[in-house]
Parts: C-alpha cells; structure tokens; sequence
C-alpha cells in the first residue's frame, strides 16, 4: 500500500509521478479505496463507490500511459463527483431515496469529459435532498466535517467537500446554485470554484434553480483547479446555455505569479463585524496585508443589497425547484424528506408576483456587482461568518412562521457572502485562509468579471503560494 502522503498530494503532483511511471494509478486508486473503507463511516462523504469500475479503469490508464498515450494531467487521477451528474451504468440519485434505484442510461457533459481526459471515477458524494441545504436530513447519512465532527461540512457539496479534505479522493466535482460549492470549501478547508454561469455544461446535471445551477471542480489546491476546469468548460450542444465564449489556458495563467499594479476591491459587507467574526475579519486582513505588499491597490466597494440575497434568492430557486419536481410532488409526495417537501410546496405556490420581484431584484444585484468590477480587478473578502457551525437536529417545520425562518431567517450562514456573486453569475472562488479560535478551517473569497475566471485563479494561486493552509490535515485523517 502507498505511504498516506501520496491521498494529500496535489492532483499537479500526483499527475507528474504518474507520468513519469513513479506513482501507479492502480496503487493510488487502491490507497483511497482503502481509506474510503477506512474513514467513510465517520463522515459520510460518499453515496456510492465504484470500487470495481475505478481499479478496472486504473489499469487501463496505467496500460495507456507505459504504451505512451498520455491524455493529460488527468489521466489516471482518481476524483469523487457530486451525486447529481448522470453517469452511465451507475446509480445516481440526486441524494434522494426516491431515485434510489435509479441508473443512469448515458453519461453527463461534464462526466463524459473527464472520462475523455482520462480521470477515474470513484464514486458519488453525498448531498442534501435535491440539494436544497441546508439541512441536516441526509437520505443517505448525515456528512461530517473532519476538522471536528460535531461540526457542519456546510452543504449542498457537503461530500465533495469532506472527501477531499479526508483524502479520499484527489478532486472533486460539485454544484453551486448559491453557494454550494464555496460553503463547503470554506468549512472544509479545501479551493471551491464557481465559473461563470454558462461556462461549464449541465446536461445531464439534476437541477435545483436552472438560471443559477453551476458546476465546478474543488481541490487542494489553486493549480488543480485550474486543471479540472480546463477539462469540463467550455461550449456544449447538449446544454444550449452553454457559452461560446473561447476557454483560455488556466494553467497557463497562472504562470504571472505578479500581483503588481492589480486593483483589488474589498467588499464592505463582506468584512463588517455585525455578522462577520473577529477570526474572519483577521484572516482577511491579512490576506489584504499580502496583497499590498505585494504591489496591488487595495480600494473599498459597496454591494448595498448583498444582504438581502436572503430575500432574493429564494424567489428564484423555490419556484424553479418545485417545477422541476412538479410530477414527483403529485405522485410520490411522501418520499420526499419532510423539509424538503415543505421547502418545494412553498416554491409552488409561491405568487408569481412575488418571484418576479426576485427576477428584477436580481437584475439589480447584479449589476451592482459588474459595475464595481468595472473600477477593479477582482471583489475580495470573507468567505463566511466563521468557522463551521454545530450541526444540530432541526424538528420538522410545523407552522408558518418556521417555515418563513427557514427559507428567510437571518443567519450566519455562508450563503450570506456566495449568493451575491450567484446572482450576479460572475465566477468565485474560495481558497483556505486560515482557521479560527477553535481550529476550524477559514477562506478568503475571491470574485471577478463574467468569464475571467483566469484572473480569479491567478489572484487565488498568488495568494495560496504564499501560504501553506491548504497543505494542513484534519484530525479526522
């Protein structure tokens, strides 16, 4: 069995061993499967595991690359996605026992394009119901975050998260409607990436809110992110929404490590002390310290509605949530968990006039965002309030009022500082900052103009070669 080193390694570095003939596919695929036997019941990252189909698929990888077919910086690396992306012959079920015995007939955009590249799929990775976080009433196993298992891993990547800080998988793939990809990045302590809305395909992805759903890749570090995403962007046939807007070469940008002369706009909302805590505010401030010293020009930016995304962001999502599972609503009501049945209902008789004000709104917010971009190169600040939250049982909803605090209450929650940029459908990443009082992992965020995503990971991986949090373990592993 490989040394435990090789499950932490960078997808960059693990992709050169594997290269060059020192690191086998085989060996590693059998290194996380063991771990996965090892660590998975404590926190619940996977749904299913394809351990059968994954060291079949290493062998393979490992005969095509000493026969000098070398498919890139993905072949042979083992990733995790989120049980939400169609992969043909297997069970997907969208985290939810009603399609528990579902298999899938053909394989999603994004799946069929890291099998092009030569990644083995090790399985999927647990998720709320539908993925309407947050919420504790897991289908398929409450996950757990590894830094402290009393701790939430935030949601609705809640597995993609957890896998990889575990190490149990190399990268990992998520969706992001709202935040679910940054949240439990930040929680976690891992890179989360949400692109630009259009950028990546989500054929053969379960929906939550088609006008806000995006998929993305998290990973240890900044480097493999960029990998990942040069793999799933890019213009599909099959998602009509996908744009035609040319991919760069992320890697490639990544290459001007000079942050010289870049004008860097720190979110007000994002850093004030009413929600945000003191350890958050410090991890920014210090990475608002490297920034300068690094020649970059710091400025103030305001984004007046940003807090009233809780408002906003509902009015979309419920109502395209409740559509989508409109059929399952009348015909299997009862299989659905009761908060997420609730949550739906609520979308589906919610006024239209009221779901067009979150339209407009949404409008507004978003352009508040691209016209600070228009004055600076990229939006900073705290990924969340703090470091991940207790996870406690939450009763059902049994009256209004609940039911109104849970889709609008005012917590401090990380969808208080991901929805802004949803809405605004510019790309966003998280990158670990730090850890607070209680050792639990921090992040800073980072977002800029729509379909510059190479300027985010560039500012992120200048950031991260600067640190070394993400090189950290949980106790957990």
């Amino acid at each position: 069995m490989l040394d435990e080193r090789f499950a932490f390694m960078s997808l960059t570095e693990q992709a050169a061993l594997i290269r060059a003939g020192e690191l086998s596919p085989v060996a590693l695929v059998e290194l996380y499967l063991d771990r996965i036997a090892r660590y998975d019941d404590k926190i619940k990252a996977f749904i299913t595991v394809f351990a059968d189909s994954a060291l079949e698929r290493a062998r393979l990888a490992e005969q095509e690359i000493r026969a000098g077919d070398y498919k890139g910086p993905l072949h042979g690396i083992p990733v995790g996605v989120k049980d939400q992306m169609q992969i043909e012959g297997k069970r997907v079920t969208g985290g939810s026992k009603i399609y528990a015995d579902s298999i899938c007939e053909r394989d999603a955009t994004v799946i069929a394009r890291l099998k092009a590249a030569g990644a083995i799929l090790l399985g999927t990775l647990n998720t709320h119901e539908f993925h309407m976080g947050p919420t504790i009433n897991f289908p398929y196993g409450t996950p757990r975050n590894p830094w402290n298992l009393e701790r939430n891993p935030g949601g609705s990547s809640s597995g993609s998260a957890t896998s990889l800080a575990t190490g149990l998988v190399s990268a990992a793939l998520g969706g992001d409607t709202g935040g679910s990809i940054r949240g439990p990045s930040t929680a976690c302590g891992v890179v989360g990436f949400k692109p630009t809305w259009s950028r990546v395909s989500r054929d053969g992805v379960f929906p939550l809110a088609w006008t806000l759903d995006c998929v993305g890749p998290l990973a240890r570090t900044v480097e493999d992110v960029a990998v990942v995403l040069q793999v799933i962007a890019g213009r599909d046939p099959l998602d009509p929404t996908t744009s035609s807007e040319p991919v760069p070469d992320y890697s490639a940008a990544l290459t001007n490590t000079s942050l010289k002369g870049l004008r860097v706009g720190v979110v007000e909302e994002m850093v004030k002390d009413d929600i945000t805590g003191p350890d958050a505010i410090a991890a920014v401030n210090r990475a608002l310290e490297f920034f300068e010293s690094q020649g970059a020009v710091l400025s103030s930016v305001s984004l007046p509605l940003m807090r009233e995304t809780r408002f906003i962001s509902p009015g979309l999502t419920k109502p395209e949530a409740a559509a989508y599972h409109r059929r399952n609503l009348l015909e299997r009501y009862m299989d659905f968990d009761y908060n997420t049945r609730v949550s739906s209902m609520v979308g589906a008789i919610l006024p239209a006039g009221l779901a067009n004000l979150a339209q407009r709104a949404r409008i507004v917010i978003g352009q508040q965002v691209l016209d600070a971009l228009q004055d600076v190169d990229v939006l900073v600040g705290a990924g969340s309030a703090g470091g991940a939250v207790p996870i406690v049982p939450r009763p059902p909803i049994k009256t209004k009022q609940e039911a109104l605090e849970k889709i609008y209450g005012v917590g401090k929650a990380a969808g208080q500082y991901t929805r802004v940029f949803s809405l605004a459908g510019t790309p966003a990443m998280v990158v670990p900052a730090g850890f607070d009082h209680e050792g639990l992992p921090l992040s800073l965020h980072i977002a800029g103009r729509l379909f510059d995503e190479a300027t985010v990971l560039r500012v992120g991986n200048a950031f991260q070669k600067a640190t070394d949090w993400h090189g950290r373990r949980p106790p957990v592993a």
